[in-house]
């Protein structure tokens, strides 16, 4: 799973999970802008980097970082990073680190040239498989847990999100936003799901709207033009020729036809 595209939508669209994964107040995230910038030096982009109203230098910047493989520099490279980004911006406020391990044993430890980072309490860890998972969680941090749940249980917390989406988010296209990161969780998450498994969890409408369901329009809409290929051979027209007056991908009209080609019997 592409985890760190995923956080960074979850980040974008529910800012608030970050403040209630760190135990304050979700209200806090209006205080704050969620954004993206580039360390120029390394060409690096944060997980999640939450930047407060200008009007309020006593809150600090957080920058988030999510890790789901073992990587025994993480650390290194974080706050390398971090300052990095201090000396190129030169901000007024402080700054948190927050560092989202998929399990605790993923953590490699701080490295003790930093322990006066630990001791400022300037870094905070969460360690996504030891959150509490109850029904009276926020929508935000079920998706959040939903990235590392058991497969058995995704399916029937999947249907409670989006059961629980429609009853609280008023803001429509906010909820659609949330529908199509569960779907997405979804489809990487449990590959095996058949699109008629994933079709039922939505309403039509809803799923409509879902990048998923466009895919797979496009999908059977190419597969559509494919069938006439076979024909258009007989026709007497190039593989060139097809790809471009069907406007699809020359690869996928040349392996129709080389399998028409093989499938024609021998006289």
């Amino acid at each position: 799973m592409k985890t760190d595209t995923i956080f960074y939508q979850l980040f974008q669209t529910l800012p608030s999970i970050l403040f209630e994964l760190i135990g304050k107040p979700a209200t806090e995230a209006e205080l704050y802008q969620f954004t993206s910038v580039e360390i120029k030096e390394l060409a690096f982009r944060f997980d999640g980097l939450f930047i407060p109203d200008s009007e309020i230098p006593e809150q600090p910047i957080y920058f988030v970082e999510v890790q789901f493989q073992p990587k025994a520099d993480f650390y290194w490279r974080l706050f390398t990073e971090i300052f990095v980004y201090l000396n190129q911006y030169q901000p007024k406020n402080d700054f948190h680190a927050v560092a989202i391990f998929a399990k605790r044993s993923l953590d490699p430890g701080v490295q003790m040239q930093y322990r006066g980072l630990l001791m400022s309490q300037q870094i905070t860890f969460i360690y996504l498989d030891e959150l509490q998972v109850t029904s009276d969680n926020s929508i935000g941090l079920g998706m959040v847990q939903l990235v590392v749940e058991k497969e058995e249980t995704a399916i029937d917390h999947t249907r409670q999100l989006i059961q629980k989406s429609r009853q609280q988010l008023v803001d429509a296209s906010k909820r659609q936003k949330v529908l199509e990161l569960l779907e997405t969780i979804l489809v990487y998450k449990l590959s095996n799901l058949t699109r008629q498994e994933i079709e039922a969890m939505f309403t039509l409408d809803e799923l409509k709207q879902t990048r998923y369901f466009r895919e797979v329009a496009e999908d059977a809409k190419v597969e559509g033009k494919l069938e006439t290929v076979p024909l258009l051979l007989q026709l007497g027209l190039t593989v060139e020729q097809i790809a471009a007056n069907l406007g699809v991908d020359i690869e996928a009209v040349r392996k129709v036809a080389e399998t028409s080609v093989n499938e024609t019997p021998s006289e």
